[in-house]
């Protein structure tokens, strides 16, 4: 027998369908653990540069599946439905738009049962706490501490949790109190469409720096390489001439 569908539910698929084939990008976006308050400052700064559109993982599957013919290929970004799943329907490139949600990210707390994302550290230096329970606290997680000046400081770096570990509800509450905030919330993008292809996360995640780097010891390399070897170019010319006269003069 043939679930029915609500009239509503075929007006959210339909509409989902329309922007995908109305806008050239297409992007996944997870929004779990994002307050509603920073969802709403993150859709004023994105307004007019993208559209967000936020409904069940099953009804955008669909979605994709009824967009396959006109997108082919879309209805593989299901596998990148993480979480609270969300799209973003722009005309950016997928680089500068992941490089914008990325830099509307903003630190918070991480929570109970939430995992690390990254090595969690408490730095040396003082707090805010005056002697008492809470130098127990700190120390059942490896933290030493003492007193200076009537406040508890921490006596040097230490480590309390490592990448991937799961945080308990006491060491959420001590990274809380001492205003260590790990956890990135923003839009968190996992793929883009674009042309018929997937783009996930680990590709568009660029280091500017370091592919800017990269990129000028790779030009030195080839402009020693083009000199060295004799091999004129457009680049080297000037400075093949003007060696060449040195040698003839000498």
């Amino acid at each position: 027998m043939k679930a029915h569908v609500s009239q509503a539910k075929k007006v959210v698929v339909k509409d989902f369908v329309d922007l995908i084939k109305k806008y050239p990008i297409v992007a996944a976006v997870d929004v779990e653990n994002l307050p509603g308050k920073q969802l709403q400052n993150m859709r004023s700064q994105l307004r007019g540069k993208v559209v967000l559109r936020m409904t069940k993982r099953r009804l955008i599957a669909k979605a994709f599946e009824a967009a396959e013919k006109d997108k082919p290929g879309i209805s593989k970004m299901t596998e990148y439905l993480k979480g609270m799943p969300a799209l973003i329907f722009t005309e950016e490139n997928p680089f500068s738009l992941f490089k914008t949600l990325k830099k509307n990210q903003s630190n918070a707390p991480i929570k109970a049962g939430q995992t690390a994302p990254n090595e969690l550290v408490v730095p040396a230096g003082p707090t805010g706490f005056a002697p008492g329970p809470i130098i127990g606290e700190l120390g059942g997680f490896g933290i030493a501490s003492g007193i200076e000046d009537g406040k508890v400081v921490v006596k040097a770096d230490s480590t309390v949790a490592k990448e991937g570990d799961v945080v308990s509800p006491e060491l959420a509450g001590v990274l809380a109190r001492l205003g260590i905030e790990p956890m990135k919330v923003g839009l968190n993008l996992t793929a883009a469409f674009e042309h018929g292809e997937i783009i996930d996360k680990s590709v568009l995640d660029i280091d500017e720096e370091a592919y800017m780097n990269d990129l000028a010891t790779a030009v030195a390399q080839a402009t020693n390489l083009s000199f060295n070897t004799g091999y004129p170019t457009k680049e080297t010319i000037t400075l093949m001439l003007s060696n060449a006269a040195a040698d003839a003069l000498a």
